[in-house]
């Protein structure tokens, strides 16, 4: 694929290299670069650093904004994807080909709609690759209903699969060290998903596989930028990230079949800036329930094909709950995940169906969720995530004995 540039300070070479991926975000993309240089300048005030713009060809000038963003003496460069090649995956590879061209010992990724990203976070995202870690994932301050496609499908069953606690693999922003991503540009794994919004999990997944020192980044603030997932309608990232991770069980089979249970991972940057409190997320629990409602009625002959005889009566059960009352107990969202997974493996003919007859049953969860924690502080959703979590670990023996 071949790589448009933009290089006006004729930058060479960088020991640091904060990238941004972009798609039409003119409107926001200065606020992250303008962040990014001032804390380049306050904590790697001595290495040479350099902010990229990784585009996909915007027409609404996304490069041309971030080149006119002041970033206080620290040079920019811009990359852009020709014309109709658009996805988040070309481009972390165009921003990856372009770190090892100029022999950077560190990339922090962050996102070009972020309206809560501080100084702070380049340092705590940063830091740990010059610490002999390869990859570093971001930890946010979440509400419990902030996320919920990570929280009750991608966080769960990655961390059952793998045996890592990463509380947010899909996050958005990260730190890779070059050596993290020399094993990426080498992988014959990239296809069309990873291409587009799968990039993220592929990533995480690899780190967690290939023997990557990992740690998580503290970064005290929820995230607040352009929200990417309806609910109601996942769209093309949910559809994306778990082929992603679908796929992947497949290449790493060998290591997830013989993992049990899982251990923390390190977290980076506390006593920092003081932690705050996210904001109320709002759930519209009658949506949700007539949503459910009206995909189990639609798929319910496919529910029966995927799922064992035992999850599907329970989910005939659940369907005739009310909304006050409605719960998916989580060891039967454990099981029912893992027979997805399987009717994915298996390639069956309902194969091609698998992620868009999930969504209602997804969208159930979330409200089974919602309705748990309602009312609960942070810290007792967080318990509630980590059942959630330990189900998925206690249930896996289920997925290995189908799997063979």
């Amino acid at each position: 694929m071949m790589m448009l540039e933009q290089n006006p300070d004729g930058v060479i070479k960088a020991d640091i290299v904060v990238g941004i991926p972009s798609y039409n975000e003119a409107p926001n993309i200065a606020f992250p670069t303008e962040q990014a240089a001032l804390g380049l300048k306050q904590y790697f005030g001595h290495m040479a650093a350099v902010i990229i713009n990784s585009d996909n060809n915007s027409p609404d000038r996304t490069a041309e904004a971030f080149m006119a963003t002041d970033t206080h003496g620290i040079p920019k460069i811009s990359l852009s994807t020709p014309e109709g090649i658009k996805g988040r995956g070309n481009n972390f590879r165009n921003l990856f080909k372009k770190v090892i061209e100029m022999d950077a010992k560190a990339l922090v990724v962050v996102d070009s709609d972020l309206k809560s990203i501080t100084p702070m976070w380049i340092k705590n995202l940063g830091e740990p690759l010059f610490k002999d870690f390869g990859f570093v994932a971001p930890l946010y301050m979440r509400h419990a209903h902030d996320d919920m496609f990570s929280s009750t499908i991608v966080y769960p069953l990655t961390r059952a699969l793998y045996g890592r606690r990463v509380k947010q693999p899909i996050g958005g922003d990260y730190g890779l060290s070059r050596g993290m991503i020399n094993t990426l540009l080498k992988s014959n794994l990239w296809n069309g998903d990873v291409a587009q919004y799968g990039i993220d999990i592929w990533m995480t997944t690899r780190a967690m596989n290939e023997g990557i020192p990992i740690c998580q980044a503290f970064l005290a603030r929820p995230k607040m930028h352009r929200v990417r997932e309806n609910v109601l309608d996942p769209g093309p990232l949910f559809r994306q990230v778990l082929s992603t991770i679908f796929d992947l069980m497949e290449t790493y089979r060998d290591k997830w079949s013989v993992t049990k249970w899982s251990k923390p991972t390190a977290i980076f940057g506390f006593g920092g800036e003081e932690p705050q409190l996210p904001a109320p997320v709002k759930i519209n629990r009658e949506k949700l329930y007539q949503r459910f409602k009206a995909g189990f009625s639609e798929y319910w002959e496919i529910y029966r094909s995927i799922c064992t005889t035992e999850s599907f009566q329970k989910l005939r059960e659940i369907a005739s709950l009310s909304m006050e009352h409605f719960e998916i107990p989580e060891p039967i969202w454990a099981k029912i995940m893992y027979d997805f997974a399987l009717a994915f493996h298996r390639k069956t003919p309902a194969r091609s169906r698998v992620l868009e007859v999930l969504v209602p049953l997804y969208i159930g969860m979330v409200l089974s969720f919602a309705n748990k924690t309602k009312g609960m502080t942070l810290p007792q959703a967080d318990e509630a995530l980590e059942d959630m979590c330990l189900h998925y670990e206690q249930t896996k023996p289920y997925l290995i004995d189908r799997w063979k």
